[in-house]
């Protein structure tokens, strides 16, 4: 049977490539996004891929969304928790809805998806749920309080339902993506871009398909011994202790 592989904010930038590789590999994919009916419509056509929307922080339309995806393709057995959003600027200017709106998009994200998948999940005895973090979760970031607490608790998430899941066959991991080249990253201003480009040891920004790749490999039976990981990859920006 094939296996149904939901990736959030699956319709741009590194969730695009992460939908495109794991399709690739055979899945059946369903990209769900938000905001960007005209990206989503093209997307769609360009790939193929079925694409679903609704608000990932919104506890109700998750639950009703999966639903959705699994009548219409099947149980899902591989959950991409990518959607991600930014409201940058220095923590003693932030308002609380741009706190509040980043938590709630970036980690509350993490329960309402992941919620409304793993009961299936545990009685099927199999899943694969990776979470992306950021090297901001690892390091912190002037500037991005807010997203640097939320990508953090996206780790510690892992690591806790890695445990409580291993036994039931179902493997949960994060991904640290470094700088990226995306339409986030497009948006800086150039010198800024220029900037974070020369801090990067390998002299560039990353791929989005070099981060699909890892997603496709701990999704794949390969990865089966690879639980509560968090794989960072950033050109040797930061380097992370274990």
């Amino acid at each position: 049977m094939t296996d149904i592989a939901l990736v959030t904010g699956g319709t741009r930038g590194i969730g695009a490539a992460i939908a495109r590789s794991l399709k690739a590999e055979g899945h059946e994919v369903a990209a769900v996004y938000h905001g960007n009916d005209a990206a989503a419509a093209r997307f769609k056509q360009d790939t193929g891929i079925s694409v679903f929307k609704w608000d990932v922080a919104d506890e109700a339309a998750c639950r009703d969304g999966v639903a959705q995806v699994e009548e219409r393709l099947g149980p899902v057995s591989i959950l991409i928790n990518n959607a991600g959003i930014t409201r940058d600027g220095v923590f003693h200017k932030m308002s609380w809805d741009n706190w509040r709106s980043v938590l709630a998009t970036n980690l509350d994200s993490m329960f309402t998806m992941t919620r409304a998948i793993i009961e299936g999940m545990r009685e099927r005895r199999f899943g694969r749920i990776i979470n992306i973090s950021s090297i901001n979760g690892q390091k912190g970031q002037i500037g991005q309080v807010n997203y640097s607490a939320a990508k953090a608790g996206v780790i510690g998430f892992t690591k806790a339902l890695a445990q409580e899941n291993a036994a039931r066959g179902i493997t949960v991991n994060a991904v640290c993506p470094g700088y990226v080249d995306t339409d986030m990253v497009a948006a800086v201003k150039e010198e800024v871009r220029a900037g974070i480009i020369a801090g990067i040891p390998v002299g560039r920004l990353g791929d989005p398909d070099e981060v699909a790749q890892a997603v496709s490999y701990l999704a794949s039976p390969k990865a089966a011994f690879c639980t509560g990981s968090v794989l960072t990859i950033n050109g040797g920006q930061y380097i992370a202790n274990g």
